[in-house]
């Protein structure tokens, strides 16, 4: 698994060769694929501490929470928002090769995948809370299925499909889809929180 992870940050440091790291540096040395495979560090990281929490075949209801807010948010509506609004729905309008429409098709079928297991570990975790311990079990395989799927997901886009799929764009192409993530990422913030005000709402009702 360590191998894996060396040779994705490998793979990411080769693709953004040139990647700034600080802020007041100029984003046109980046490529739009930057920010999702950073993102996709995060991801592992999280799912590293889902492993570790399965394998004690002990159910952490506080680490159930994190992780439902972690994935609901941030794995999807962030990450997996800007690849489907964004890199994604620009790879649709581009004549890919077979290889390349078949992965997008399986990346896509994946996020569909996610967000099922993700709402299945949801209600799971409503009813352990209300006192049924029988559910237990299924939140430990949910988590242990998400831990199998991301780390697969990842390895899909990072090592087969992202680096290739920036040949179908031209520098004006990739410079806009960079900027449209940035706006994404600017916009989700507030999304967010006018979310938690309107449940806050509603928990007072």
């Amino acid at each position: 698994m360590k191998r894996i992870g060396l040779i994705s940050g490998l793979i990411m440091i080769f693709a953004l060769v040139t990647i700034p790291l600080q802020a007041k540096e100029p984003r046109g040395l980046m490529k739009p694929i930057a920010p999702l495979m950073i993102e996709h560090r995060l991801i592992e990281r999280m799912v590293t501490v889902m492993e570790e929490s399965v394998s004690e075949k002990k159910v952490n209801p506080a680490l159930a929470d994190r992780v439902l807010d972690f994935f609901m948010i941030y794995g999807d509506k962030v990450h997996h928002g800007k690849e489907e609004d964004i890199l994604f729905a620009a790879l649709a309008k581009k004549k890919l090769s077979p290889d390349h429409r078949k992965m997008l098709d399986t990346l896509l079928d994946e996020h569909v995948q996610a967000r099922k297991k993700i709402a299945k570990l949801a209600e799971d975790r409503e009813k352990y809370a209300k006192g049924n311990a029988d559910t237990g079990a299924s939140i430990l395989i949910t988590m242990n299925d998400l831990t199998v799927l991301y780390r697969k997901h990842i390895e899909l886009e990072d090592r087969h499909f992202f680096i290739p799929s920036l040949g179908y764009f031209s520098k004006g192409e990739m410079d806009a889809m960079l900027n449209e993530m940035w706006e994404y990422d600017r916009n989700m913030i507030h999304v967010k929180y006018r979310d938690v005000v309107q449940k806050a709402g509603k928990t007072l009702k």
